[in-house]
């Protein structure tokens, strides 16, 4: 019996574009768990191409239930420090050749279309947001895009009319004297 081994996954990451404009961070990383022993050795894989050996990482520990003192990655071992003062939504890492990349590290469980609006905004040539505020936007842009939903799903469930708007009459009788001719309509153009 021949066991298979199933292909790790690739770190979910965006980076800068290299340019000239320094920002805050140098990208962003979606992890899919808060498991860092894991979630760390395809990061480091992707990032090496860039960036050369990464030998050092720093975390705040506020995001990571556990956070080991060396993980193994592909040829070497890195070790993970953890600083409460460290933003949480920041992650740095440090290397031989290139020095240091800051990261954004956008939770595991963020929905889909926030996680790619943060992996944008994070990798955007010298921004001066820094991960926190990043994250803040993102919570103020969701909370306004579930606003506008809830009252596109009001707007529905009242048939689309305006509150205490009459009722406009279901159909006339083309024979009906007494009936108002209809209102000139004047199509929409954009």
């Amino acid at each position: 019996m021949t066991t298979t081994l199933a292909p790790a996954l690739s770190a979910r990451l965006s980076l800068t574009p290299k340019t000239t404009l320094a920002g805050l961070l140098d990208g962003a990383w979606w992890p899919r768990s808060h498991d860092l022993a894991a979630e760390l050795p395809p990061l480091v894989d992707a990032l090496e191409e860039h960036f050369g050996r990464i030998t050092r990482v720093a975390v705040n520990p506020t995001r990571w239930p556990v956070v080991p003192h060396k993980v193994a990655v592909t040829g070497h071992t890195v070790h993970v420090g953890w600083f409460t003062e460290q933003d949480p939504d920041k992650m740095i890492l440090l290397s031989y050749t290139v020095g240091r990349c800051d990261l954004l590290v956008i939770p595991p469980d963020t929905e889909p279309a926030a996680a790619a609006r943060l992996m944008a905004a994070a990798a955007i040539p010298g921004s001066v947001l820094a991960a926190g505020a990043l994250m803040s936007d993102e919570v103020e842009t969701g909370r306004r895009m579930r606003d506008a939903r809830s009252s596109e799903d009001g707007w529905e469930a009242d048939g689309g009319a305006a509150p205490g708007a009459p009722a406009a009459p279901t159909h006339r009788r083309a024979d009906d004297p007494h009936a108002e001719a209809p209102a000139e309509v004047t199509p929409w153009k954009p």
